[in-house]
């Protein structure tokens, strides 16, 4: 067999796992595009393992055995970003990775670093002279 069908397998199962991460907004999804990638790095590996020990004559495997290396450190990144996920979806109500950005920025009314100039200006009639003035001291 020739070593380009798996490589243009590959291939495409790598683009497909790229179009997955970069489309998809929710994290469940993204994380079985990775895997998608990772699968396709894995047909890599063996094809060119296999490809590579017809020419020598005392083979090694290594390919092989990093496909495996691959497999365990796979299995370990969706366990642990799967528990990520439901930790974040218990604490948000929601996995997706858009909404889960915009909130982590902080751009409501009810934070300090907030923008708006009328909660400022709210916040500033109900202080009192002192707590003016050591606001005004510590932005300065």
């Amino acid at each position: 067999m020739h070593l380009a069908y798996p490589a243009v397998l590959s291939a495409l199962l790598f683009c497909t796992g790229l179009y997955g991460v970069l489309a998809r907004r929710n994290a469940i999804l993204v994380l079985m595009s990775v895997e998608l990638m990772l699968n396709a790095v894995n047909l890599n590996l063996v094809a060119f393992d296999v490809w590579l020990s017809r020419a020598a004559e005392e083979t090694l495997h290594s390919g092989q055995a990093l496909t495996l290396f691959t497999i365990a450190i796979a299995a370990a990144e969706i366990g642990i970003g799967l528990a990520i996920v439901l930790a974040v979806h218990r604490n948000r109500g929601t996995a997706d990775i858009d909404k889960l950005r915009d909130s982590a920025e902080g751009h409501g009314p009810d934070d300090p670093d907030s923008d708006d100039p009328d909660s400022d200006a709210a916040a500033s009639d109900q202080a009192g002279p002192t707590e003016q003035a050591e606001k005004a001291e510590a932005t300065a």
